[in-house]
């Protein structure tokens, strides 16, 4: 493996759309969703330790899951998991990280991946991710994989790329917030957007510089920290500080200013996993297009639906078509898939209603 190959592993999120499975205390990137036996973030992990050193692959969390990650990945040592004792977005945790990793390794190149979506091809993953690796290893630019649009996805961010290049990767020209239909379909019959699937290559020093372009306040406030990385010292100057950092995205932050981004349309079947009809889309269906995940179930006019329970339990439903049904424990969901969108709100009404500890 190249020695110079580093992952960081986004695994702060709370997936609250996936309530009531993901909660605040155990998050959907520590649940196996797709019934394969391993957990969302253990199959990340795998995937990218095919061509990673383990030593190598960082996991960015919030502190509350630090015991949760060494749990479920056993490979990691501590000294791996990078801790977030605030949420600030991901423009600080990626500052951070990417410093941590610069002092360890000074011709680094790594890999920003969030840590719980799904991944068809890994082989293709590969490929895609050291082509990248190799441009960023040569210039002294900011890569992206995009996602080639099935259809006008109006909850997905856009990038944009320069027509007329025969390379594989691609100049960006500009990111495109989350757009409404209509636009969306202009952006499908133009052939030149891709999905943007928050996956990001560089080099540690091609990062870093851009911080301190764009971003330089943020970069003086986690420079100041550079001897005390990967030492004792490094906990108590995060808790200090971390705090201080402005909550903006990488996007916001670095992508959207910097010029030199290029883009690689994704060779991969990829699903960001967002919610539990992205996840329905992905498994296996009955003949009735009823997907099931570990439940026993007895269905009569049932069609459609998205039902999970906890494993070997039997579930019976007659009647219901293009249902979300979810059974975990103190908590059933039964909420039409054309409205999973509403379970984030659902969920605050839960935690007003009968408190933080459904939530």
């Amino acid at each position: 493996m190249n020695k110079n190959y580093y992952a960081v592993l986004m695994a702060g999120g709370v997936g609250s759309r996936f309530w009531p499975v993901s909660t605040t205390a155990n998050p959907k990137q520590f649940h196996d969703m797709l019934g394969t036996g391993k957990t969302l973030i253990q199959k990340t992990f795998d995937r990218l330790n095919k061509f990673i050193p383990t030593e190598n692959i960082l996991i960015l969390t919030n502190e509350r899951y630090n015991d949760l990650v060494l749990e479920q990945l056993p490979k990691v040592k501590p000294e791996q998991v990078v801790s977030e004792p605030a949420m600030r977005n991901t423009a600080p945790c990626i500052l951070y990280a990417s410093l941590k990793i610069q002092k360890m390794n000074p011709n680094a190149v790594m890999i920003v991946a969030p840590s719980d979506h799904w991944i068809e091809d890994e082989d293709a993953f590969e490929r895609d991710v050291t082509a990248c690796f190799d441009k960023c290893e040569k210039q002294n630019v900011l890569c992206t994989l995009g996602i080639q649009p099935t259809y006008p996805n109006t909850g997905f961010g856009y990038i944009e790329f320069e027509k007329g290049s025969d390379e594989k990767l691609k100049k960006v020209s500009q990111f495109r917030e989350k757009p409404d239909y209509e636009t969306a379909k202009e952006f499908l019959a133009q052939g030149n957007f891709l999905w943007n699937a928050g996956i990001f290559m560089w080099s540690v020093e091609t990062i870093v510089e851009a911080f301190k372009s764009y971003q330089p306040s943020q970069y003086e406030l986690f420079g100041e920290g550079i001897s005390c990385y990967n030492t004792k010292e490094e906990i108590a100057f995060i808790k200090e500080n971390y705090a201080k950092a402005d909550n903006i995205s990488i996007d916001y932050a670095i992508l959207e200013q910097s010029k030199s981004i290029y883009t690689l349309p994704a060779t991969f079947d990829w699903n960001d996993l967002g919610t539990w009809g992205a996840l329905y889309e992905k498994l296996d269906k009955d003949a009735s297009e009823n997907a099931v995940v570990n439940a026993q179930v007895v269905l009569e006019n049932a069609k459609g639906n998205m039902i999970r329970s906890p494993k070997g339990k039997i579930v019976v439903v007659d009647g219901l078509e293009d249902y979300i049904i979810v059974d975990k424990e103190d908590v059933l969901l039964i909420y039409p898939k054309s409205k999973q969108q509403d379970i984030k709100k659902v969920l605050g009404e839960v935690k007003d209603k009968f408190g933080d500890q459904f939530a």
